[in-house]
């Protein structure tokens, strides 16, 4: 079992964030956290992906609200302190949750240089789901949601189905579809255009197999404290 303490931390650092409570005193103590058991007590992906994906979306809001971050700095500053160790959300999203890809690969190549506590800290192996969970504070991104251990595969699968269902257009006709650009961005962690039909597929019970895949635009307009309803 994972260190569940740690998991209820991230919970209440974004539920602080959500309130809009003080959220210095979960800061300090995540900070604080000794980093063997930030190592040894995420111990599987779904406690990684729990806690980390709590963190990225409280940090966000964090950053832009209180810190005046703005795009791009606010992903490459390094000022989320976890035991000991700065990190930027670019960190968390590209290194610990993607199992230290390239940003700018699309998914196919790995960072070779991410540093020994990142792979220690990362996903065993990549979940597309997660780029339905996580909040850039734009309006084409996903909603906030609490993710939380026991229910984290129900939650991401839910996450999933919700967001792909509101973005993607089918046209019949054309026999096209448009599908969010996260998965253009993102396309090698989806299984390339193949695999974005085999999860329209199954997520939506529609089989597009023959239907050509395009990417819409993304929309960067400002969308803050976008909680799940």
């Amino acid at each position: 079992m994972p260190d569940t303490s740690l998991l209820k931390l991230s919970e209440r650092l974004l539920y602080n964030v959500k309130t809009e409570e003080p959220t210095a005193d979960i800061e300090k103590e995540l900070s604080s956290v000794d980093k063997k058991r930030i190592v040894e007590g995420l111990n599987n992906d779904k406690a990684i992906k729990t806690f980390w994906v709590n963190i990225y979306n409280a940090w966000f809001q964090i950053l832009a609200v209180r810190e005046k971050k703005k795009n791009p700095e606010i992903f490459t500053s390094k000022l989320i302190l976890i035991a000991g160790r700065k990190f930027s959300l670019d960190d968390i999203e590209h290194g610990i949750l993607r199992k230290f890809r390239w940003k700018y690969s699309k998914g196919y190549l790995p960072k070779f240089f991410s540093g020994k506590l990142i792979k220690q800290l990362a996903v065993s192996k990549i979940d597309y789901r997660i780029h339905f969970a996580l909040n850039c504070g734009a309006k084409s991104c996903p909603p906030i949601a609490f993710y939380s251990y026991d229910n984290i595969d129900r939650q991401l699968d839910m996450a999933t189905k919700s967001f792909l269902s509101g973005e993607t257009e089918i046209d019949d006709a054309k026999r096209e579809v448009r599908v969010t650009k996260i998965m253009d961005w993102f396309i090698a962690d989806f299984g390339g255009k193949k695999g974005i039909r085999g999860i329209i597929k199954e997520v939506m019970q529609k089989d597009v197999a023959e239907y050509s895949i395009k990417f819409k635009p993304y929309n960067w307009d400002e969308a803050l404290h976008n909680f799940e309803k």
